[in-house]
């Protein structure tokens, strides 16, 4: 059996934020929730140790995961105390930190590995730093056996020249935490219960204490403040989109393309700079997306064209346009065909298969049919300042300019709104519906007006 222990009860008190440093996110995952799933596929169980506004942390990361709560942050050793009736008898556990999101799989995977190959009682991940400072230092002996780990306030100058240090993530055989945790003393500098005293307690009763070094020290660097925080997120975007254009997505700018983990690619799609996917996005084959558009829990089909838009939890169809400059708001869907152009505004709408909002339209509350046309500056006034009412336009309608389409209404199929109407009433099918006083040329009266108007503007 292999258990994991994720330690999240601390403040983080250099993060200068009121949100608990564990649910800070990094491409759209909170830390603590890369590190549980980075950890999900090798393990049995997971304990996640909360103190500070532990509440929230447990209502983020949900039921999935069981719970310890340690009342006073008095170290990692007294931290992992607070889980240990929850460890197993036999079997390993992995010991994480929850402010720890660039590691990966992977390298769980293989410490894990190297653990049992080494029959060891306890290894320890670490990392080679050019400035170590902060880091507690990896003491190995002559046989490179790791003998102890000297924290940064209590080593000596010779100590402190080590560039191996401790990245805080352990796997331990159960029983030998179980029974050694409680020799953990907190006579240090700091009067805390370290739980890298277990290497020299374990070392001291003849066991094996190992040290798998990742390569890259950067994946296993903890996030303490915001400056570390937005340095995660540019290490964690170069992978995600290094993954995406290895699996034959053209990303054409990745330093200024930001895509969270859980967003989808297909291939051939090219996606220009400044453009930002969140959520569970996820984007079909051959689409052409940006520059600067935001798509968010938003659905694409294959070889869309969404050109400097923005578009929040809707969907968008094979083969539509969407752009440039418009705004989809949640609860739309935006048929195969359609084309929704610039400074256009769909809200929680449908609109058919071939269907064009071309540019400057407001759409709010409407299902719209098959190759409906809605001219510039059309309106659906859908608020009467208590209730949203809905719009139905059917197939192969065609709405003129500057229209205002007052809901409740339905314009039937094949009907015609001439330009510039205010239409309040339904329209039926294939009629043609005119709303607007009719036009009155005063002959020879514009010559009489400019004088009139400029002896006034004298006066």
């Amino acid at each position: 059996m292999v258990m994991a222990i994720v330690l999240a009860a601390g403040e983080g008190t250099r993060m200068k934020s009121r949100i608990p440093k564990v649910l800070h996110r990094i491409c759209g995952r909170t830390m603590i929730g890369h590190v549980l799933d980075n950890l999900n596929p090798l393990i049995d169980k997971s304990v996640v140790v909360v103190g500070f506004r532990g509440e929230e942390v447990k209502a983020e990361v949900g039921d999935k995961v069981l719970y310890a709560y340690q009342k006073e942050q008095l170290g990692t050793g007294h931290a992992v105390a607070q889980a240990l009736d929850l460890v197993p008898q036999e079997g390993q556990v992995i010991i994480a930190c929850g402010d720890t999101p660039l590691l990966t799989k992977n390298i769980f995977q293989k410490m894990l590995k190297y653990h049992r190959e080494k029959g060891s009682a306890l290894t320890v991940l670490t990392a080679d730093m050019e400035d170590p400072s902060g880091y507690g230092r990896i003491i190995r002996d002559e046989e490179g056996k790791v003998k102890k780990i000297m924290e940064d306030k209590d080593a000596s100058p010779r100590e402190k020249k080590i560039k191996e240090i401790n990245t805080g993530t352990y796997c331990l055989e159960a029983s030998w935490l179980k029974k050694c945790l409680g020799e953990i003393s907190n006579k240090n500098v700091k009067g805390e219960y370290y739980l890298t005293d277990l290497v020299e307690i374990l070392e001291g009763q003849g066991q094996l204490v190992s040290g798998y070094k990742v390569e890259d020290f950067n994946l296993a660097l903890g996030i303490n403040n915001m400056v570390q925080l937005a340095q995660a997120g540019e290490l964690m975007r170069e992978r995600i989109n290094k993954g995406l254009m290895l699996e034959g997505v053209n990303i054409v700018d990745p330093s200024s393309t930001y895509i969270d983990c859980e967003v989808q690619v297909g291939r051939d799609t090219v996606i220009y700079p400044q453009t930002i996917m969140e959520g569970e996005t996820i984007v079909g084959e051959e689409c052409v997306i940006g520059p600067q558009s935001r798509l968010v829990n938003a659905s694409l089909g294959d070889k869309v064209v969404f050109q400097n838009s923005v578009i929040v939890e809707s969907r968008v169809e094979k083969e539509a346009q969407i752009g440039p400059f418009a705004y989809i708001r949640p609860e739309s869907t935006i048929g195969p065909g359609a084309k929704i152009g610039d400074f256009v505004e769909v809200k929680k709408s449908f609109i058919g298969r071939g269907s064009k909002v071309p540019h400057l339209s407001y759409v709010g509350d409407a299902t719209i049919g098959e190759k409906v046309n809605l001219g510039a500056g059309t309106i659906i006034v859908n608020y009467d300042g208590a209730v949203k009412h809905p719009t139905n336009i059917e197939d192969e309608a065609f709405i003129g300019c500057n229209s205002n389409l007052i809901a409740p209404l339905t314009v039937g199929k094949g009907a015609y709104v001439g330009a510039g109407s205010t239409i309040n009433e339904d329209v039926p099918e294939d009629a043609l519906a005119l709303a607007r006083p009719p036009q009155v040329n005063k002959l020879k009266a514009a010559q009489r007006l400019k004088s009139l108007l400029l002896s006034k503007n004298q006066k």
